[in-house]
């Protein structure tokens, strides 16, 4: 219950900023065009909050949080009173228009921008893309190694984490193939030369329901190793009820010696409720205990056993960290390249969607932005910066699809306006707006739909 809060309160204040940024893009444009803006709300529904300044605009903080919206004077939704034709948004030029509706997105451009600056400023803790191996019969088998290695580009272009690299593989979804570069590493270091490989995603699938993209592909990336030793114990647990104590070492379940952590934990959920006879180690005196895994229903309505233990993992080696931390004048850069990668990358996305070339199940929706949210926010402030750039960049370039009620529908019919030298019959633009509400009722429904398959 904790965490559906804490995500739905980073929700709420990330979509609170891109709302009130985005229309702030429009109220600013509106105003330096001379239009008058009657009222600049953040949500819907019943006002909470609502302040008047000396030229007129009503600003206001409503119940529903969800969206906003900018209302200028338009001679179109309710006759003009004498003398306010000038003030009015339908009676300025065609590129005035142009300019205020595309501030909106502008804004949020910005924004991530911005974001990615003091992201950069403040510094991000990452991990270099290690791979400890590759799985035969997928498309990073090709790749043959019996030694780790460090992902060092894909199809020329550098990456130096693993958001990097999971960025420049997401771009790779619909395409034949890429180019992979790889080196030998020692302690976390790049070691020369390096070599080339062209990964086939020909019979490659991907369904983000079941599995990661970075394992999807084959790959298994570096983790330190996890022992067969008690680290943590959930207060009132199967685990404690059998008096496990921490520093004890897991032996044998029902008399068959213990490999690794993965396989205790695969024998636990396989077996819940039922008795199992555990053999540790505790100093120098090896014991059996009676230990009997609580059991909780799976997404599937099956049964699955736990315990509430945790165990013992190395520390993660220092040089195989990497911190993302720039000087001002290099993080403004940085912040701009992240910003053009993101703002390619989507609109490729959008591309392949239509296309078919990537599923609509791809799609996500509101419950899948808040989990995100709620995750970088319990990462820090360095990481939510990043999630707000990274959906600003989305919600510009979204409200920037040719769709009426979109930002980019309005634009289309501003330059054809632009074209025929007369505005788009109100006929015409109402069906078009009715065509473009019921398209993107439909993606949101399905992407609503996705996020609770992935619940």
């Amino acid at each position: 219950m904790l965490t559906i809060l804490w995500n739905l309160g980073a929700f709420i204040v990330a979509l609170s900023i891109l709302v009130a940024i985005h229309e702030y893009g429009h109220f600013w444009a509106a105003r330096r065009c001379g239009v008058k803006v009657q009222r600049f709300s953040i949500g819907f529904g019943k006002v909470l909050f609502k302040y008047t300044d000396k030229l007129g605009t009503e600003f206001a903080i409503a119940a529903i949080p969800l969206g906003g919206y900018v209302k200028m004077l338009d001679g179109r939704v309710a006759p003009l009173l004498p003398g306010e034709e000038p003030f009015a948004f339908d009676k300025k030029t065609v590129w005035q228009r142009i300019f205020i509706v595309a501030a909106g997105p502008i804004a949020n451009f910005l924004l991530a921008v911005i974001a990615f600056f003091l992201m950069f400023m403040i510094g991000v803790e990452s991990a270099k893309p290690i791979v400890k191996t590759t799985l035969a019969d997928t498309p990073m088998g090709v790749i043959k190694s019996e030694d780790s290695f460090l992902v060092t580009a894909i199809n020329d272009r550098p990456v130096g984490d693993w958001e990097a690299l999971n960025l420049a593989l997401v771009s790779q979804i619909g395409e034949r193939d890429f180019n992979i570069t790889i080196a030998a590493h020692r302690n976390g270091l790049r070691v020369e030369p390096t070599t080339t490989f062209k990964v086939s995603l020909h019979n490659w699938e991907f369904d983000p329901k079941k599995e990661s993209l970075i394992t999807s592909l084959g790959m298994l990336p570096y983790a330190p190793d996890v022992h067969l030793e008690v680290a943590e114990l959930v207060k009132g647990g199967a685990g404690e009820r059998a008096s496990l104590q921490r520093g004890d070492k897991l032996r044998a379940v029902n008399g068959v010696k213990l490999s690794d952590w993965q396989e205790f934990v695969e024998l636990i959920q396989k077996n819940a409720n039922q008795a199992l006879q555990l053999e540790i180690e505790r100093g120098t005196i090896v014991s059996t205990i009676n230990l009997t895994p609580d059991a909780r229903k799976t997404d599937s309505g099956s049964l699955q056993g736990y315990i509430g233990v945790a165990p013992v993992v190395d520390p993660y080696p220092q040089e195989y960290r990497v911190k993302l931390q720039f000087s001002p004048v290099d993080a403004f850069i940085k912040g701009v390249e992240k910003t053009a990668q993101l703002t390619k990358l989507t609109f490729n996305t959008l591309i392949k969607l239509l296309t078919g070339d990537i599923s609509v199940t791809n799609l996500s929706g509101p419950v899948a932005i808040a989990k995100g949210a709620g995750m970088s926010a319990d990462y820090g402030i360095g990481y939510f910066l990043g999630f707000l750039a990274l959906i600003s960049v989305n919600l510009g370039l979204m409200n920037l699809i040719p769709l009426p009620v979109l930002d980019g529908g309005h634009l289309l019919y501003y330059f054809a306006e632009l074209v025929i030298g007369k505005p788009i019959p109100e006929r015409i633009q109402e069906i078009g707006f009715r065509i473009g509400g019921a398209i993107l009722i439909t993606l949101m429904t399905i992407a609503i739909f996705n996020d609770f398959n992935l619940l």
